[in-house]
Order: structure tokens, then sequence, then C-alpha cells
């Protein structure tokens, strides 16, 4: 994403001239750019909200960037490129400076680290691990504050596990899950997890199933739509009791007892247990035919 949209997205005047070239001649830039004082800041924020001056809103957004890459420091432990860390952090700059009103009595760079915090999450939520690891409010809260809260590099205790929840009003089992997958790591498809090693598999290896072909898949569909087919046909050409017994005995989600049949027929239960037997035997003696 360009550092040039939300605030730039609605006001299109608002353009900012950043050097160009490598990420530290832009901190050398920022760092030379004056900080507002209290009175400055008021009048050019003034001059934004009423009249949708540009001018005066790029020189507050110029005047806070170097703000925003103290912030973007913070986040240096994910193992994301810094210079993309700022540009969010310069996005969420825009923003608050988009809603900032002068009237409230504060500085804008304590509006603004709301903002710019949030777009940068966001940005790590998206880009530290292939696999989201926090998706729920309660999950971003664990991913931003766990590491930080943990003493050292081993796995939490019960104890420790409980003083966290209780710290950010989660539950103990959502730090464990948070825990485990901060601690989990990316695995390639089709590389093997050590490497070059001949003798190793990568997960594509192994793991698709193994009716996973979609040939065979048509092949067993047809083949089982065929022998339905074959199934009806054959049922069909038995007499009127003979199918209605062997649908009731066999195709039914509530299959009927001989009794019942037998009661509803008139005759014994062994008469229909005949009749049964000497339909299946009509029935596999008419598939072979039918097929």
């Amino acid at each position: 994403m360009n550092a040039q949209t939300a605030l730039i997205a609605q006001h299109p005047g608002l353009i900012l001239s950043g050097p160009i070239g490598s990420f530290d001649a832009y901190l050398d830039r920022v760092s030379r750019i004056p900080v507002l004082s209290r009175e400055r800041e008021q009048e050019l924020a003034q001059r934004f909200r009423r009249d949708n001056d540009l001018a005066a809103a790029r020189e507050l957004v110029l005047s806070h960037l170097r703000f925003v890459v103290h912030i973007a420091r913070g986040y240096a432990g994910y193992g994301l490129p810094m210079n993309d860390l700022v540009q969010e952090g310069n996005i969420g700059l825009m923003k608050a400076v988009k809603r900032f009103d002068p009237a409230v009595g504060v500085r804008l760079v304590s509006f603004g680290v709301h903002w710019i915090r949030a777009e940068i999450h966001e940005y790590v939520l998206r880009n530290w691990r292939l696999v989201k690891v926090a998706t729920t409010k309660a999950q971003r809260k664990l991913f931003f504050n766990l590491r930080r809260m943990k003493k050292n590099l081993a796995w939490l205790s019960s104890e420790e596990t409980r003083a966290v929840a209780k710290d950010l009003g989660v539950s103990p089992a959502e730090v464990t899950e948070m825990e485990r997958r901060l601690s989990a790591r990316d695995l390639s498809f089709d590389v093997a997890p050590d490497g070059d090693d001949d003798d190793s598999y990568g997960p594509a290896a192994y793991l698709p199933a193994a009716d996973a072909d979609p040939a065979e898949q048509v092949e067993a569909e047809e083949w089982s739509s065929a022998s339905r087919e074959r199934l009806s046909a054959a049922i069909a050409r038995l007499d009127d009791r003979s199918r209605t017994i062997l649908q009731r005995r066999w195709m039914s989600d509530h299959k009927a007892t001989l009794h019942e049949l037998a009661d509803e027929y008139g005759v014994s239960a062994e008469r229909i247990r005949q009749i049964e037997a000497g339909a299946m035997t009509r029935l596999k003696a008419l598939l072979p035919a039918s097929a």
C-alpha cells in the first residue's frame, strides 16, 4: 500500500514530497523537519478543519514523521522491513490529521498514536506469517502483548499463564493457544523442513489423500452411478410384492421387521423371509443381465 493514501485519497492536492533514495536518507530528511509549537499546531489544524487547507495538513503530517519512525522502531522484533512499518505508520498519521479536532485541547502527537499503531498492527498481522495467527480481538491483544509479558524464552508455567490471562482480560486457554501459535513456524509445502536432504520429503509428498486423483474420483463416481442405475432396473423387474418387501426391508430409513410385514400381508413371518430370500436370488440373477 502506498503511503499517499487515506488523507490524500480524500484530498488529492496533499502530496508528500519525500526524499528519493535509501531509508537512511529518509530518516535524515525527517529528522531535520522542525517540531511544531502548540500554537503553530493549533493554527494549522484549525486552517485544515475550517478551510480544508491542504498546505496546512501537509505541514502537520511532515512535522510528525519523526514520531512515526519512533513508534515503528518498537515493532522491529517482528522481522518485517522497517521502511514498510514506517510507511504504514505514515498512513495512520494521515488518518489522524484528517480526524484531529484542535478544539479538544490535546496535541496531535497524543491523538495520532492510536491511528499510527492501528495501521502498523494491521500490517504486522497481515505479513508476520503466511497463516494468520490472530483474528479475534482477544487474539490481537495477546499477539502484541504476550512476548512482552513473558519473562524468558521458555514456555509459560500454569501460574504465569493465569497471571497473563488476568492482566489482559482473556482466558488461560487463549493464552496457551497464542503461545503455541507464536512458537510455530511456516513450513514449505514442497521443500523438506530440514533443507536439501535427499532422504527427506516435504509435506507435498505425504499430505495428499489417497483418493485425491481427479481421474480416479470421476471414474468411481461414474461406476457408482451406473451401479445404482443397474440396481434400479433390476428391482423394477421384480413382482410388486417382492419389490415392496425388499424396499421396506433394505432401502427404507425405517426398516420394517418380518413381523410387521407379516401382519400387513396376512401371512407368517417365515413366509415373508422366504419371499425376501427369493427376491434376493432373482435380483442377483438379473444384475449381470442388466449390466
